[in-house]
């Protein structure tokens, strides 16, 4: 019978440099938890698709047990390892190291997590990854780099409970960026709110997560048209994050990035007035 712990001979991505990436850093973490490890997968646009060379690479590594000092200290160290590896992908990855009962309940999205940010080495402690669209697409659509099947691992969400979650960070989000406008207004950010918006309100719509892609093309679609040259800019600009986060925005685009975040609250509201 195969080691279901063993890294998935199946492929899980159609770029041979990410895959030697997710086999080191999949390899080097089972090393160092040993029978703590329990699975890794990834989430976000691998699983839901229409990625591309842009995109983010978001793992989820599953452990028996929260980390101890003495492993959060050597991961440290592997990540570090990992980031410095000689391809672009290693300085892409984010995800979490979620306990196994933690990720199994949405009932406990209070709680921090290890956590790898995008563009860093150190694993810090984060929210981050602990809501429950992060649980749904792991648990519908999880690509799965080695261990039992994500589906296995986390009790099933009822629908109106992800778009509750999705109503909620779409009001907690956007008082955010409009009490303190100044602290997104850069290149990345811009754009990264454009999409993530009109993601989140085409998954309130349609009652299942799906990709920023698709949340772009939707929005598209269905917003006011005006909207649309703003929506095909910050999906057009996606570049390494690295570089646009430190570069400051176009100010006629982030002036009307702010007018989308309250326009799509207001959409958000007007489609599902019951999550409100």
């Amino acid at each position: 019978m195969k080691d279901r712990k063993s890294m998935s001979t199946i492929l899980p991505t159609p770029y041979p440099e990410l895959n030697h990436i997710l086999r080191n850093l999949v390899e080097r973490v089972q090393t160092v938890l040993s029978n703590n490890f329990v699975g890794a997968y990834l989430q976000g646009s691998f699983a839901v698709g229409d990625f591309d060379l842009h995109s983010d690479v978001d793992f989820i590594i599953v452990t028996e047990e929260e980390l101890s000092d003495k492993e959060v200290y050597r991961l440290q160290e592997v990540h570090e390892r990992v980031y410095c590896l000689p391809v672009s992908w290693a300085q892409h990855l984010e995800g979490s190291y979620f306990p196994r009962e933690i990720l199994r309940h949405s009932t406990r999205t209070d709680e921090q997590l290890w956590y790898l940010d995008h563009g860093n080495c150190a694993l810090l402690r984060s929210t981050h990854d602990n809501n429950i669209v992060v649980r749904w697409v792991l648990r519908a659509n999880g690509v799965t780099l080695a261990g039992p099947s994500p589906a296995l691992l986390v009790d099933p969400i009822p629908v109106e409970t992800l778009r509750e979650q999705i109503m909620a960070t779409i009001q907690r989000w956007g008082q955010e960026i409009l009490n303190n406008p100044e602290h997104f207004n850069n290149r990345f950010y811009q754009g990264f709110i454009i999409l993530n918006y009109s993601r989140m309100v085409h998954d309130l719509h349609s009652g299942f997560t799906g990709s920023k892609l698709a949340g772009a093309e939707w929005a598209k679609a269905n917003f006011d048209p005006s909207w649309q040259g703003l929506i095909d800019r910050a999906w057009n600009g996606r570049d390494d994050a690295a570089i646009s986060s430190r570069q400051r925005a176009d100010p006629g685009d982030f002036q009307a990035t702010l007018e989308f975040v309250r326009y799509s609250m207001n959409q958000a509201k007007t489609l599902y007035p019951e999550a409100s």
